[in-house]
């Protein structure tokens, strides 16, 4: 939808709200243009800070309402070209004095403080309990750069920023661009920073403290990294450069088009929201994801590296070229977690990094697309409240694997020749999805508005099936049978798969044939495999080339179950494996058949990647035995004897590979619940029982300590109490409320509820943390017992707003594994109506699970 200067005057009015409707966005860029920031900001270690913010702007024609955000400041000064007035600012936006304004050049400015913020976006504050040290950085996606600066907070008015910031003596200011001065102002330092090229609000930072820096000059751009004082002996310095040179390299080849920004900044941050920010060469990374207090293992360097490319590809994909609205993210996401794995397999050790994705993101993905609240990849996107509503795994790993079919549809180097296209083109512009697409149909020379319609427009995942006969041990007919979820999502789609036709033998399966095919439609025949051997498997994805859900044919799945530890192709185990683990799920085989070929087959598996899959599925089981009880408690019981025991024989017999070991070690902290397990797991914590091998770091030992205290073992609160003491950092105080929270008891669980729903001073990364171990699996009566007045305060909850609704949404929904239980969720559904659409979303996704879960328990009978 266009917008031109005849907008109406009602599509400008705005409710109040620090939140803009894609209307109003719309109707304010089409009459800015050419935005500059001249932005002065005064820090120090107390809880506010000041800042004076100078926008200038032109104007095609005055406005009858024009906004500027800024979010709960209290304005000290406001002047409109030249003439100081008193601002009309309701705490969310000023609106501007018509009679003020000018067509053509205007300058703003505002003088104003603001309380930092604590729960991880605007500009941040932190107290380091260490040593008491003051730490700020800044989060501004998707609408929050308003809590910093007064800003015209919307993608699609890029602008150029010009920073002066006032900071204490002993503290580091990084930014968008390398600082050009740092003057000597007595009790601070004033450091000037250069004019950034054009970006959105959104891609800009600054963050500001004590912060340790290290340094790396050696690659084509300067790199350095930085984090707190008290945590720099858990980084290791040379694994963050070693992947950040070799992503640089990698994507300035790939894309054509040399790193735009002038240096590479990245900064460990507490506290953070997500994962990583992919400010504008200043990037910002999750302490509680990437700081360890031992050496990284195989799978954390993997995951640090993934996330690095990932962030670096947005500078491209994202920064270079932006969105336009909010509906235009999951491009954003999709193409970086695409590109980023790409970047891993190909430029980084970790070449198995397609398959890390298929067995952790892309089931993600298949899940939330089978959920009843799937939804298109590319959805509206009402205001900027509404941002974040879809962001899940359809937008990521959906998203990436239909960007990966359709790399494979129109040929690798075609795919990244119209990449490179697109990228040039709209450098330091915004686009929207139909540029991107017109990309690459050009250097295709393909229509692909048919494609676009079925994988980007249409919600629900598809499943194939292959249906063959065989004649004298030959295959005399041969198709793949395509199916749609529901009827609710019928969409059956066209995509290039290879079909994989396997035989046994004595010491495994063999691979007969491979061969492409491009299928559409319910039924596609394929006469290329009349003639063949009848295989003993076949499997209709080989390579994991498309995004859709496969059933076995009843051969395969059985030939699957028998020979799983034989088959050779680690990327086909691991989908055989997810075979096994997605019939439970689908309701066609029980619980138990799937621990029974787990309990065989997890201790022959000799793939790291593998074997994190199956535990993670192994973990999942023993979750649903949890809700079910009691009515499979004594099976409940015998498994989990059975999983930790395979569990601890595997962490002792793996002495001689770390990574093994301590994935094995970290499940048999996590499977074990009963008393024998726990007993061993508090003396190996009391330095009374030793692994061969196994070193317990501060980590580990926080992890043994929250599973003792779940279940309430022994020395367990002593231990919890001991500890605390020990360890201080932010990493201990969070792990500490963990081991707290978790503790089986219902004046507790009362207490830390109340704190949740009702604390607003403490951190919220704090509270976060309470509401993901407040009700693990097994407490269901804890759970029960405050049910109703979690139901209840939902609205309240809600109104928090989405960063906190978020979390609360996806863990303290009560779930309890019965129809009681569905029917309250559809109770509240029905009754509450002026919830969030995410709180909405939350609750439907729950009831279905629940719906799954009882479904399980009823095929365990």
């Amino acid at each position: 939808m266009s917008c031109s200067s005849s907008v109406s005057t009602s599509t400008l009015q705005r409710d109040g709200s620090p939140y803009i409707s894609q209307q109003q966005a719309q109707a304010r860029a089409s009459v800015v243009a050419n935005v500059q920031y001249d932005l002065t900001f005064f820090l120090s270690e107390n809880s506010q800070f000041s800042a004076t913010s100078t926008v200038n702007f032109d104007l095609s024609s005055v406005p009858k309402s024009l906004t500027l955000d800024l979010n709960k400041a209290n304005i000290k000064q406001f002047i409109i070209n030249g003439t100081k007035v008193y601002p009309n600012y309701n705490g969310a936006y000023i609106v501007i004095n018509q009679s003020l304004l000018a067509k053509g050049n205007n300058t703003i400015t505002v003088e104003f403080s603001r309380e930092h913020s604590t729960n991880g976006e605007g500009l941040h504050r932190f107290v380091d309990p260490v040593d008491s040290k003051v730490y700020l950085y800044s989060h501004f996606e998707p609408a929050a750069a308003q809590q910093m600066f007064a800003v015209f907070d919307q993608p699609d008015l890029k602008a150029t920023y010009q920073i002066n910031v006032h900071a204490p003596k002993d503290w580091q200011v990084i930014s968008a661009m390398r600082e050009t001065n740092v003057v000597d102002q007595g009790e601070t330092n004033l450091w000037t920073f250069p004019v950034t090229p054009k970006l959105s609000p959104y891609n800009f930072s600054m963050h500001a403290g004590p912060y340790k820096m290290w340094q790396d000059d050696s690659g084509r751009y300067p790199m350095r990294l930085f984090s707190r004082q008290s945590v720099a002996e858990q980084v290791t310095p040379q694994d963050w450069f070693t992947y950040t040179k070799q992503g640089l390299d990698f994507f300035d080849r790939y894309f054509g088009i040399d790193y735009p920004f002038k240096k590479y900044d990245q900064v460990l941050v507490p506290d953070f929201l997500y994962g990583a920010m992919e400010n504008a060469a200043a990037i910002t990374f999750s302490e509680d994801r990437f700081l360890f207090n031992a050496q990284m293992t195989a799978e954390q360097k993997q995951r640090l590296a993934g996330v690095i490319m990932h962030e670096m590809a947005h500078q491209w994909f994202g920064d270079l070229v932006t969105m336009k609205w909010w509906n235009g993210l999951w491009l954003n996401e999709s193409f970086a977690s695409f590109m980023g794995t790409l970047a891993t397999s190909e430029a980084t050790e970790f070449s198995h990094a397609w398959r890390t994705f298929y067995a952790s993101g892309k089931q993600a993905a298949y899940h939330q697309d089978s959920l009843v609240t799937t939804h298109p990849i590319e959805v509206p996107v009402a205001t900027s409240q509404n941002a974040f509503d879809n962001i899940d795994a359809i937008t990521y790993q959906k998203g990436a694997s239909t960007i990966k079919q359709l790399r494979h549809l129109l040929g690798e180097e075609t795919f990244r020749r119209g990449v490179s296209q697109y990228l040039q083109q709209y450098s330091y512009k915004n686009a929207e999805l139909d540029d991107f697409i017109n990309s690459l149909a050009k250097a295709s020379g393909r229509d692909l508005s048919q494609w676009t319609q079925e994988w980007l427009y249409a919600a629900g995942v598809n499943t194939i099936k292959a249906q063959y006969t065989c004649q004298g041990n030959q295959i005399d007919s041969f198709a793949l049978v395509q199916t749609a979820e529901d009827s609710q999502h019928p969409t059956l789609r066209e995509q290039r798969v290879q079909i994989g036709l396997f035989n046994h033998h004595r010491y495994g399966l063999d691979k007969q044939q491979a061969i492409a095919v491009t299928y559409k439609g319910a039924y596609t025949e394929v006469n290329e495999l009349v003639g063949e051997i009848c295989p003993d498997l076949v499997y209709p994805n080989y390579d994991d080339w498309g995004f859709v859900k496969v059933e076995l044919d009843p051969k395969s799945f059985n030939t699957a179950k028998q020979q799983l530890s034989q088959v050779s192709d680690p990327l086909l185990r691991s989908m055989l494996w997810q075979s096994m683990w997605d019939s439970v799920v689908d309701g066609k085989a029980s619980l138990e058949q799937f621990l029974n070929i787990a309990l065989i087959n997890a201790p022959l598996e000799k793939d790291y990647t593998i074997l994190g899959q199956v535990l993670n599925n192994l973990q999942r089981a023993k979750n649903y035995l949890d809700l079910m009880a009691p009515m499979h408690s004594s099976y409940n019981s015998k498994i989990s004897k059975a999983l930790s025991q395979m569990s601890l024989r595997m962490s002792m017999e793996s002495y001689r590979n770390r990574d093994f070991q301590r994935r094995w070690f970290d499940a048999y902290i996590s499977l074990s619940s009963h008393g024998d397990a726990l007993e061993h797991i508090q003396s190996l914590l009391q330095n009374k029982s030793h692994i061969k091998g196994l070193s317990i770091d501060q980590d580990l030992r926080w992890t043994m300590i929250r599973q003792l205290n779940r279940y309430d073992y022994g020395d367990a609160q002593a231990l919890l109490m001991r500890e605390k003491q020990l360890d201080q950092s932010d990493s201990g105080e969070k792990a500490a409320i963990a081991a707290e929270v978790i503790r089986p008891q219902s004046s507790l669980k009362r207490q830390w509820l109340n704190t949740i729903e009702h604390n607003d001073s403490m951190a919220f990364s704090k509270i976060r943390v309470a509401m993901y171990n407040l009700y693990p699996a097994e407490q269901k009566l804890l759970n029960a017992a405050t049910a109703e007045q979690r139901f209840a305060n939902l609205q309240l909850m809600d109104d928090k707003g989405p960063v906190f609704m978020r979390s609360f949404a996806s863990q303290l929904i009560p779930t309890n594994c019965s129809t009681t239980n569905i029917d309250a969720i559809s109770q509240v559904l029905n009754s509450e109506t002026g919830l969030s659409k995410l709180a909405r979303r939350a609750l439907l996704e729950t009831r279905q699970q629940e719906q799954r879960c009882v479904s399980i328990k009823q095929r365990l009978n």
